[in-house]
């Protein structure tokens, strides 16, 4: 068989089982990267040796190089600034602090446990630092947490991935090879950063331009713009990477997130490319660099290397998530579910094979060299080249090992995680992003709600996306447009457009094929609300709420004029009560630990609601009713949700 036609037949096996992979991945509800993983094993040479790295010669190391940047490149476009608004302190400590626990931790979990010198084990740590995008964003879109969780972990894992790629390049040039100090380790990664950061923003400067200032042709302008950015990608990868090795990753995530946080314009054509193109070129670093992966190094590694994962998992991730998330804007039981969720992805694996593949290549090297060496210099030379390969296994074993351990363990159980310790909150699904459902979706998005809009209106959708909410594109009277909403995890369902022929049938397929739990549908004309309510779907009759409240303006006006300032600077909330310094205690009691400007105005027990008691004691499962200041009810919730 010719080169060409082996290439051939490697890269098509590949792409089929990245696909398989996806499709299968979606279908349970994982992240893909385990099958692609389990995928590169099989069909690898200590498999059904179908598929053999060797075919791409010494070009390996630039295809994965160039797939790594694409991968990182949408990783950081899909992150938008404003998300991280709601945890900046947190997430800054995770990104520093945490990664130096990650590293310092890793390093010394690995020098004891496995027996190996500080050089190596201190390259071990820099690789594990990273906790991609790659896993840990499928994670965050099957499990709705709260924004500030969801925002935490991908904008650590965006960062990290750059850190841990430059981290463990100058480690192993510098600690590993070169036996350089400390003072050369640290501004060798600084300069690398900071080249990285410069180009990479020059570029998303320059795209940004031409994308908005530039006629593109009308006819294939989503088209010119999707190449447009690919190409500013590879560029910014490539310049960088010529100058300083890994500098370039470090330049397609500022590239990334500077142009991805600006108007450019064809936003949603150029993310599904190159969700597109991820997915392709994810599927082939993966199952690559799996197939170069021998169970015999996994094996080798002996008990050591599960004292290595336990640590890495239960010790390592939880201290550097609890010290870094201390102060009180995350509950405990979020900050668990994060400790909880730090699976490593694409950057430990590339590198890690990257560096096997050096250290391999050098030990035979010197075996070469010491087979024609004679007396003590033979027997030097042999001894280093063995040193140099079992480096390069206890590397990959132990990167390897993590990897598909975390993805197993913390990726596969994240919903199971994350319902356990209750940290999902109630999802709504709205369909029509009209001025109805806007409306609705400001204010449960003030009360911190999970909320997604679909609309099948391209410009109604681009408006309600400049305006910060999360719309998808769709017919939400096709169950297919539903699902990828998120139905299957939603609490809530409200469909607001001014077509009752269409709510109806809408709420219809929430209740049969979806049973979401609460149905709540605009009715725009009276005679439709018996339709309706046989669906059991709870209608608001449009006509009737805007009597009512022209009613309580006429005959209730200081009431209605009270709501309509509480509606803008005020909020009032519903609870169950759950923490457990919460339960047993009085309603005075608990009044004189809440804040001066909310009030606990309703108790309901067992469906019998009414005004609280002083004396009235709360039991588990209670609800209470706050209201107040806005910022007073939201310290409320948190103090009466945070053990």
């Amino acid at each position: 068989m010719s080169g060409a036609s082996e290439v051939l037949i490697v890269v098509v096996t590949i792409m089929g089982l990245g696909v398989a992979a996806q499709v299968l991945a979606d279908r349970l509800a994982v992240p893909s990267v385990l099958f692609l993983i389990l995928a590169g094993i099989g069909v690898g040479p200590e498999g059904l040796a179908l598929v053999s790295p060797d075919v791409f010669g010494d070009s390996l190391p630039a295809i994965v190089g160039l797939s790594v940047a694409i991968i990182v490149f949408e990783g950081a476009f899909s992150l938008k600034l404003n998300r991280l608004r709601e945890a900046p302190r947190e997430t800054l400590r995770l990104v520093t602090v945490g990664a130096a626990i990650a590293l310092l931790g890793t390093a010394a979990v690995v020098h004891y446990a496995l027996g190996v010198a500080w050089d190596l084990s201190l390259l071990v740590g820099s690789l594990l630092v990273a906790t991609g995008p790659t896993v840990i964003t499928p994670v965050m879109k099957v499990v709705a947490v709260r924004e500030r969780v969801a925002s935490t972990l991908e904008t650590e894992g965006v960062v990290n991935d750059v850190t841990a790629a430059i981290l463990a390049v100058v480690t192993f040039e510098y600690v590993l090879l070169g036996n350089e100090g400390l003072v050369r380790v640290s501004s060798e990664f600084a300069y690398r950063l900071g080249l990285g950061m410069l180009i990479g923003a020059s570029v998303a400067v320059v795209l940004w331009y031409v994308l908005r200032h530039t006629d593109l042709s009308a006819e294939n302008a989503p088209q010119n713009a999707r190449l447009l950015v690919l190409i500013g990608a590879l560029a910014s990868y490539g310049l960088a990477e010529s100058i300083a090795t890994e500098a370039g990753i470090a330049a397609v995530a500022t590239g990334g997130l500077v142009l991805g946080n600006t108007n450019v314009p064809y936003r949603e054509d150029i993310e599904q490319f190159k969700g597109d193109v991820t997915l392709l070129v994810l599927a082939f670093v993966f199952i690559t660099l799996a197939s170069l992966l021998s169970l015999d190094d996994l094996v080798a590694l002996g008990l050591g290397g599960l004292v290595v994962v336990l640590a890495v998992v239960a010790v390592v991730r939880p201290l550097l998530v609890m010290l870094c998330t201390a102060g009180g804007r995350f509950s405990t039981s979020e900050r668990v579910f994060m400790s909880a969720i730090g699976p490593r992805g694409i950057i430990p694996a590339s590198v890690a094979t990257l560096f096997a593949l050096d250290l391999r290549a050098r030990a035979q090297t010197l075996d070469t060299t010491a087979a024609e060496a004679t007396g003590q210099r033979a027997a030097t030379l042999a001894a280093q080249a063995d040193t140099l390969t079992a480096q390069a296994d206890v590397l990959v074993g132990t990167v390897f090992l993590v990897i598909f351990v975390t993805v197993v363990l913390q990726g596969g159980f994240a919903r199971h995680i994350a319902q356990t310790l209750d940290v999902i909150p109630m999802r709504v699904l709205i369909v029509g992003g009209g001025r109805v459902g806007r409306a609705l979706a400001t204010r449960l998005e003030d009360r911190d709600e999970q909320v997604v809009i679909i609309e099948n209106d391209d410009e109604q959708l681009e408006k309600l996306r400049q305006e910060g909410f999360t719309a998808r594109r769709g017919d939400a009277t096709e169950r297919d447009a539903l699902r990828q909403a998120g139905a299957e995890n939603a609490s809530v369902l409200a469909v607001t457009t001014d077509d009752d022929d269409v709510n109806l049938l809408v709420a219809q397929l929430a209740k049969n094929a979806f049973d979401i739990e609460t149905v709540i549908a605009r009715v725009n004309r009276p005679e439709n609300m018996d339709a309706f309510e046989d669906l059991d779907v709870d209608a608001v009759q449009s006509s009737m709420s805007i009597a009512w409240a022209i009613d309580n303006r006429v005959e209730r006006p200081a009431i209605s004029e009270w709501m309509t300032e509480l509606d803008r600077t005020g909020d009032v909330q519903e609870i169950e009560v759950t923490a457990d310094k919460v339960v047993g205690r009085t309603v005075s009691e608990l009044a004189d630990d809440l804040p001066e400007d909310v009030h606990l105005a309703l108790l309901s027990k067992d469906g019998d609601s009414r005004i609280p008691h002083a004396d009235d004691v709360l039991n588990r499962g209670d609800h209470i009713t706050l209201i107040g200041r806005t910022s007073a009810v939201g310290e409320a919730i948190t103090y009466c949700e945070t053990e």
